[in-house]
């Protein structure tokens, strides 16, 4: 029985041209790219991806980032690392936020930005360490006991 082999012959159009500069090439290759992360705070959980983009572009549950985050407060927080991180370059972001409160989804996706950055650039890491955005805050609701009203109030003692 013959095997056929196979013999990859490089263009001579693609020899030609050549002369690409790596840095180029680089950027040409990330360009459909996206880096991912995920960021928590009580319940809420928050899908980030970031790809470098000509413009800054902010995605909340696929509303614009305004839309979804109507108090200033809230906007302030969940853009903080982007905007202490990496001041002049644009973004493409698009987050998937659940659970929570505003309050909450907004400190989760700082959480998850901030994670997505360092996978993107790790010399921001210990930028971003300093500002605790990489520390996951662990403090949660703590759950109803049986017995209790709630987590830990009980009924009113009452003497007579």
């Amino acid at each position: 029985m013959a095997t056929k082999q196979t013999v990859k012959v490089a263009s001579t159009a693609t020899r030609k041209r050549g002369g690409k500069s790596a840095a180029r090439q680089k950027e040409k290759k990330e360009e459909g790219r996206y880096w991912a992360a995920t960021g928590r705070r009580k319940t809420a959980v928050a899908r980030v991806r970031i790809k470098t983009g000509a413009r800054t572009k902010f995605l909340v549950n696929q509303k614009p980032f305004e839309d979804y985050f109507q108090k200033a407060e809230d906007r302030i927080i969940a853009q903080e690392a982007l905007e202490k991180a990496v001041q002049g370059k644009a973004f493409e972001v698009s987050v998937l936020v659940r659970g929570g409160g505003l309050r909450a989804q907004a400190e989760a996706t700082r959480h998850a930005l901030a994670r997505a950055l360092v996978e993107w650039d790790s010399s921001i890491r210990e930028h971003m360490k300093a500002l605790k955005f990489l520390t996951r805050d662990p403090r949660m609701r703590e759950r109803k006991k049986f017995g209790l009203k709630r987590a830990r109030r009980a009924r009113q003692w009452r003497k007579r």
